[in-house]
């Protein structure tokens, strides 16, 4: 597999954004595309749960991502849990 090389044109950008900022920004498109789970994402950055999530809110005015279809398999799960114990 060949390294992915980003377009030059974004490192102005990136370098005024601090350290890393390049994979935390890919980390976090990545994870609003509901490609990755946010413990994956924060991990890809190199951060811990917490500072990934203040950066997400610090970035983008919001933390979590929760959409409706994950709520619904949450709810069917918890169901399904419910209906099998004794």
């Amino acid at each position: 597999m060949s390294t992915p090389q980003i377009n030059p044109d974004f490192m102005p950008v990136l370098e005024s954004l601090g350290q890393d900022a390049g994979n935390f920004f890919l980390s976090a498109s990545l994870y609003h595309a509901h490609k990755i789970s946010f413990a994956a994402a924060a991990a890809l950055a190199g951060l811990g749960f917490d500072e990934f999530h203040y950066r997400l809110k610090e970035h983008f005015g919001y933390g979590m991502v929760i959409d409706d279809e994950t709520v619904r398999e949450d709810i069917r799960l918890v169901n399904q849990l419910k209906d099998e114990q004794p």
